[in-house]
């Protein structure tokens, strides 16, 4: 069995980011990216069997990461009692949302891959996961809270869907935008806030 060249996979990860990030998961090149990387595509086939590996290799420890902390937080909320949740949950969502934004800024290059180009991967629906995480513990949230808001319609779940999609969304502008750490968690902060106001007024919290 021929040896491996040490720090030849770093280097892979490496030109493949830069191949992905430059022409999308679609028109990457396996070829481009062991001719950058100084190896052979052979190399690349044993290791990672195909394309989506290599892309799968790169991007799935940061959203395994990310999810298994997003269900915890969720889970550590939902296990203190109604008053509790009644009265921290903007301060403890606020908090947890720094952390959320920090987290995207730690990996940025792999957020960046998720949303511009993960077109033909298992990622490409990736926000949509995160929305689901959001949406069921939004309703535990309710149901421990005794909010009938759904129930009596005040809202609606295709309307509570549309809005915690919308906010992901908007969440993530700041990768497509480019922005500055400094910049995003500004405006993640801001984002919040302009949130948390529209559901004040749907609920006449005061």
């Amino acid at each position: 069995m021929a040896k491996q060249i040490k720090g030849v996979y770093e280097k892979v990860y490496e030109c493949a980011k830069k191949e992905f990030l430059s022409k999308g998961f679609k028109d990457a090149s396996l070829r481009n990216i062991a001719k950058e990387a100084g190896t052979s595509t052979g190399s690349i086939y044993t290791r990672f069997h195909n394309k989506e590996g290599l892309f799968h290799a790169i991007v799935y420890p940061v959203v395994d990461e990310l999810k298994s902390w997003f269900l915890e937080v969720q889970e550590s909320f939902h296990k203190k009692d109604s008053d509790y949740q009644k009265k921290n949950m903007f301060h403890y969502s606020g908090m947890e949302a720094e952390s959320f934004v920090a987290y995207i800024y730690d990996h940025y290059d792999v957020f960046k891959l998720l949303l511009e180009c993960a077109e033909g991967t298992e990622f490409s629906d990736f926000l949509g996961h995160l929305v689901e995480i959001e949406m069921e513990y939004t309703v535990k949230y309710m149901e421990a809270t005794k909010d009938d808001a759904l129930k009596n319609k005040t809202i609606t779940s295709e309307f509570l869907h549309i809005v915690t999609s919308s906010y992901f969304s908007g969440i993530f502008e700041m990768v497509r935008h480019d922005m500055k750490k400094e910049d995003g968690m500004l405006y993640a902060k801001q984002l919040r806030e302009f949130y948390y106001a529209g559901f004040a007024k749907i609920y006449n919290w005061k």
